[in-house]
């Protein structure tokens, strides 16, 4: 196999399904790194987040993390706050806003998944998934 053909199809793939994805979103006015913004604090248990813990769990780190943030509360889909133990911290939120976005947004993402992969059974998408990981896995040790 070719490892240039190989990496070109990765490429094209995460770039079509991004596409996709992006397409279903735009609807709602936010982008899919904003999505994936609201994602992670909505998913984020310990209280408020911080600026680096929502970079470190971006799905595209390359995002200007704090442009987006601040694009999410002009919309009032996140709240800033300063920390009131440490002047120095921002403490993150997701607003009721965000999150009755997202609970019109996940259905959409879900249908648009299924579509994307209904190709594959659950066993070769299981086994998909594993190859991503561990691709992923030796990529993030170098």
């Amino acid at each position: 196999m070719e490892l240039k053909k190989l990496i070109i199809q990765l490429l094209k793939t995460g770039a079509s399904i991004s596409d996709k994805l992006n397409k279903t979103i735009k609807k709602e006015g936010v982008s899919l790194p904003q999505f994936n913004v609201l994602r992670i604090l909505k998913g984020h248990k310990e209280g408020n987040a911080n600026l680096f813990m929502v970079q470190q769990r971006m799905v595209n780190r390359m995002s200007n993390t704090t442009r987006l943030i601040d694009k999410l509360i002009e919309k009032d889909l996140v709240k800033r706050e300063v920390c009131l133990d440490n002047r120095r911290k921002i403490e993150l939120s997701i607003t009721q806003k965000g999150l009755d976005l997202l609970v019109r947004l996940d259905p959409l993402i879900s249908n648009e998944e299924e579509k994307l992969t209904q190709s594959l059974t659950i066993n070769e998408k299981k086994q998909l998934l594993g190859l991503l990981e561990k691709i992923n896995v030796n990529h993030e040790k170098s």
